[in-house]
């Protein structure tokens, strides 16, 4: 059996789209054109009265008229033949309502994750014109390979976010950004600091993410500083954080998105064993990182 990566995220919606003509639109998609390739959501399959509540679909790229080479009998000569629709690739995904999450499999030379993100983007926001309606996926970081990057910065220059109110899940240590998200009614936040000297900024980044890794129940002796709540909530995929820091003379960037959860699955998943395996990563992310309704 052949296998793949597929790269787990959340589904973050503003404006018009909501949870359930999200749900809506990937059960009834548009068709869209993007450069020479026509786009669209197939093979969809609705479980969510199952035990799992989950939506499968294959992101689907095709040309309106695609070239196959044939075998001429008469001639016993190869020759170019016209197919209308012709696929080009297919990315098999699962969308868990629970958790606003979403696996999906990067195809190579076909639709890699970041082509995955920005095509269902697309599908999902044409029924709109793209008019006050937003719709991103935005990765889940592992938190192992993230903290052991940011262990290596000697002085942090810079810490930069951009956040959306999470639905539904929120996680606790950055809780006090996301009641503030909501006091303030905001489609999304953006945050950045930058270190003025050689000092650089005195950050509890790391001190966080080993801890409540090392217990879920960790709790700090004081509000989470604003940054780092908003690093924290990128890193849960609710939006995009990045740092800056030197590691001895060495400039070093890391960005929440480098460090995605993924796992490896078939190519052609039977669609109830890929939602148990992307269930099970996001139940774990929940339960570790004690993320709450």
């Amino acid at each position: 059996m052949s296998k793949g990566r597929y790269y787990v995220g959340r589904v973050v919606k503003g404006g018009l789209i909501t949870q359930e003509s999200l749900q809506d639109i990937i059960l009834n998609p548009p068709v869209i054109e993007k450069g020479r390739f026509v786009w669209t959501i197939t093979d969809i399959e609705d479980h969510r009265s199952g035990s799992i509540p989950f939506i499968f679909g294959k992101l689907s790229k095709f040309s309106r008229v695609g070239q196959l080479t044939v075998v001429d009998e008469k001639t016993k000569s190869q020759r170019a033949a016209l197919e209308p629709n012709l696929l080009e690739a297919s990315s098999p995904f699962v969308y868990l309502p629970k958790f606003s999450g979403i696996a999906y499999l990067h195809v190579w030379n076909g639709i890699q994750e970041d082509v995955f993100a920005r095509r269902f983007r697309a599908i999902i926001e044409a029924p709109y014109d793209s008019v006050f309606a937003e719709c991103a996926i935005e990765p889940i970081a592992d938190y192992e390979a993230f903290v052991k990057k940011l262990y290596n910065i000697d002085t942090f220059t810079e810490i930069s976010a951009k956040v959306y109110p999470p639905n539904p899940l929120f996680g606790r240590l950055w809780s006090s950004l996301n009641d503030y998200v909501k006091m303030r009614n905001a489609a999304e936040v953006s945050i950045k600091e930058i270190s003025p000297d050689d000092n650089g900024i005195t950050t509890k980044i790391v001190t966080l993410v080993q801890n409540i890794m090392a217990n879920s129940n960790y709790q700090p002796e004081t509000t989470v500083d604003i940054a780092d709540a908003a690093l924290l909530m990128a890193a849960d995929g609710y939006g995009s954080g990045k740092v800056v820091g030197y590691d001895g003379d060495t400039e070093v960037i890391i960005r929440t998105s480098d460090n995605q959860k993924s796992f490896l699955a078939s190519k052609e998943p039977e669609p109830l064993e890929l939602a148990i395996k992307a269930a099970d990563i996001l139940e774990k992310v929940s339960r570790e990182r004690d993320m709450r309704h």
